[in-house]
């Protein structure tokens, strides 16, 4: 009697972790689904919501509170889409309204310096036609911004030699680097480093990278090209901290010195080396800024 008490025992114990061991097997089936599900939703952006195979309550509970918070994310990606596409398009028209002012405001000043005037007249404007280049420099690169951002399709992608428009765009802005007591040290590789990408990016890249040599640069600029296609503009920038490196490819973002700037120049750069498959980043160590940049190989 004792052994069928026993064998009694040993059959229910086994049912027992048998059942446990499929009631186990559905949770991290549910488990899966959940993660699945959840991952899916996050790339694809669908409307659906998370279903589980499980009837757990437990389980059914916590899909229930990961599909409450999926309904407030896609919520806010909808505001956030809707914010984006409404700044950019605040952008382009303020870039274009603008344009046209300014356009007219350059013609009489045009007409104004051919007319008799005094010393002093001259003087004022001459600070007035500095003045309205600056702000149509800043209206130009708003309105490029604009253009640039979401415009993927719109590139050409080529075999371009990046040493070739590296050292178009520095002959293009040695004056203006020399006439700020700026001698660039340049070291590039005799072989040709060619990358498929669109070239007037590129170009518009690197000018931009040198425009902001000549807003941060302590006197002093290395530009680097190695065998490997990393591009790196490093120099002395004492005025920047870990703060301002950090944001520099925000939009918008500037240091208090550079105030003739909108913040886009970097934020330009990022977008294109981002829309040709690249990556750009920024390191500040012992108050030297070094911006590196790296393309696929073709």
């Amino acid at each position: 009697m004792a052994d069928e008490w026993l064998w009694a025992v040993i059959v229910l114990l086994i049912l027992m972790i048998v059942l446990l061991c499929i009631r186990i097997y559905i949770m991290k089936r549910s488990v899966r689904e959940i993660e699945e599900g959840f991952h899916e939703r996050l790339i694809t952006g669908t409307n659906t919501l998370i279903d589980i195979s499980c009837h757990d309550k437990d389980i059914k509970r916590l899909a229930g509170s990961i599909n409450k918070e999926l309904k407030k994310l896609r919520s806010e990606r909808h505001r956030f889409i809707q914010g984006d596409k409404e700044l950019k398009n605040a952008i382009t028209n303020i870039a274009h309204d603008l344009r046209t002012p300014l356009t007219a405001i350059c013609g009489y000043l045009s007409l104004l310096s051919e007319e008799e005037k005094s010393a002093e007249v001259t003087r004022y404007l001459e600070v007035i036609e500095n003045r309205v280049e600056v702000l149509k420099g800043l209206m130009e690169e708003l309105f490029k911004y604009s253009v640039i951002n979401g415009s993927k399709e719109k590139l050409v992608p080529e075999d371009v030699s990046v040493n070739a428009v590296l050292e178009e765009s520095i002959a293009a802005y040695y004056a203006a680097l020399t006439e700020k007591g700026i001698t660039p040290v340049i070291s590039m590789p005799d072989e040709k480093i060619v990358r498929r990408l669109d070239r007037a990016a590129l170009s518009r890249i690197f000018a931009n990278l040198l425009n902001n040599a000549l807003k941060y640069s302590d006197g002093d600029l290395e530009i680097t090209l190695d065998s490997t296609g990393e591009i790196i503009f490093a120099n002395t920038a004492a005025s920047l901290g870990r703060v301002e490196v950090e944001r520099m490819f925000d939009r918008f973002y500037t240091v208090e010195n550079a105030g003739k700037s909108t913040g886009l120049g970097l934020s330009i750069a990022k977008k294109l080396i981002e829309d040709m498959n690249g990556t750009i980043t920024a390191d500040y160590v012992d108050k030297r800024l070094s911006i590196k940049i790296n393309f696929d190989k073709i």
